[in-house]
């Protein structure tokens, strides 16, 4: 959540001197929502309602900060009183359906949801979806085409709307020295060499699992290996698979593991693939178990050929990943994706840097600061050390270039976001370890 304590006390001190300036007030009440201080939002918010603001941002704002305070029954008259309205903002209707859930009338939630999303897609939530699902009171009426609409231009288009031809390869990539060799090993030379591999009975496809702290490149990664082998490329999230209405979640898979098969060689790479394969002993519901047997079932092969189509899978949590998926003919490689190196750090830095005005920039010297930075940390200090410099060149009016200083000054003020992911990935590695999954954290900690 954003820190605006500067802007929070400037809006306060110009509203002391001019108190009835509702468009002010209602700024204000805004940015500290957005900072998470939702009592003094309420407050704000109250203020304009009470002194005769009718606008629908206002009650709006504060119907979502009693929400988020967990004071649901308070908001519930706002969001009904707004569903009344003409013009009722979409985000107006998926809080509506928030409430009513939080509520349990769980037919009136399904309804409003998709309303909200119908008239704003963007407002699309599939944990939320879940959730409705879970409870089995859906709205009855079935969306048309969803999956067709989610993976074609439109209904007469052959060609997925999601595929892609990646302009990336593995040269783009800084250092993983380790973990390309295995993407090669799996994917790569199958394909480079087919009668080498089908001598031995081993054919082109199969999966590969990624894991590792957050932004250490796994995405790119995926871009890369299929840039590398120039094969297609289907990125699926959350959102594209998940849905409320029972029995779409499997269609929505099984229709991206069919576009795949359509337009092979193929790679097909799952973001947060622990959402989609949680282990079935820990989910609540028969419905989303049913999600995790069809991504079993279309890996195995059994009932399609699956020679061409790679699956990659990308988690920040193996530990919740079910363990069938471990086994031979699933993701049967998993590679530890750590933080990059040194080497690997100052590559980042480079790739960053490129197109800004810099003056002989020492990327070795930067790198050799940021232990366990991530690729993603790597980016905040960078965008930091530009901050820097832009307000020295807002104020001067003159184009300073960045400085090997400016980046390691911007490194005092980020913290590598990995080190809380190997707190928690150390427990796994020493106390459930059984199978060695866990091996290379083992030896990347030292442990």
């Amino acid at each position: 959540m954003p820190d605006r304590g500067r802007d929070i006390e400037a809006l306060r001190a110009a509203l002391a001197g001019s108190p009835e300036n509702a468009k002010l007030r209602a700024y204000l009440a805004e940015v500290l929502a957005e900072s998470g201080r939702h009592e003094d939002a309420v407050v704000q918010y109250r203020y304009l309602i009470d002194n005769g603001s009718a606008d629908i941002a206002a009650r709006l704002g504060l119907a979502k900060a009693l929400f988020v305070l967990g004071r649901a029954s308070e908001a519930a008259p706002l969001a009904d009183r707004l569903q009344d309205e003409p013009g009722c903002p979409a985000d107006a209707t998926l809080l509506y359906a928030r409430v009513k859930a939080h509520l349990g009338d769980y037919e009136r939630a399904g309804r409003a949801y998709r309303d909200a999303i119908q008239a704003d897609p963007s407002l699309t939530d599939a944990e939320f979806e879940v959730s409705l699902r879970a409870h089995g009171d859906a709205p009855p009426e079935k969306p048309v085409a969803v999956a067709d609409a989610l993976l074609f231009d439109d209904a007469s288009n052959a060609e997925p709307a999601l595929l892609e031809k990646p302009a990336i390869n593995f040269s783009n990539v800084g250092g993983m020295t380790a973990v390309k060799d295995a993407i090669r090993d799996k994917f790569l030379n199958p394909l480079a060499h087919p009668d080498i591999y089908k001598a031995y009975g081993v054919s082109a496809g199969g999966g590969l699992l990624m894991y590792g702290p957050p932004g250490v490149g796994k995405t790119y990664l995926a871009r890369a290996t299929a840039g590398e082998s120039k094969a297609n490329f289907i990125n699926i999230g959350i959102s594209d698979i998940l849905s409320m209405w029972l029995g779409n979640s499997e269609r929505h898979l099984h229709a991206c593991f069919e576009h795949a098969r359509k337009n092979r060689p193929c790679l097909i790479f799952f973001d947060e693939i622990d959402a989609l394969g949680g282990n079935r002993q820990n989910l609540a519901t028969s419905a989303v178990r049913n999600v995790v047997n069809q991504f079993l079932s279309e890996m195995d092969g059994a009932r399609y050929a699956n020679d061409g189509v790679f699956v990659v899978g990308a988690t920040n949590a193996p530990w919740q990943l079910d363990s069938a998926f471990r086994r031979p003919g699933r993701f049967d490689r998993i590679i530890f994706v750590p933080p990059p190196d040194e080497t690997a750090r100052a590559e980042i830095l480079r790739v960053l840097c490129e197109g800004k005005p810099t003056n002989d920039l020492n990327f070795a010297e930067v790198a050799a600061r940021t232990d366990a930075f991530s690729g993603a940390d790597l980016k905040a200090v960078v965008d930091a050390a530009v901050e820097l410099r832009l307000r020295d060149a807002v104020e001067q009016q003159i184009v300073k270039p960045l400085s090997t200083r400016d980046l390691l000054a911007a490194t005092s003020k980020i913290k590598p976001s990995t080190r809380e992911w190997f707190a928690m990935a150390k427990n796994y590695a020493l106390y459930a370890n059984e199978s060695g999954i866990y091996d290379d954290i083992v030896r990347f900690l030292r442990l």
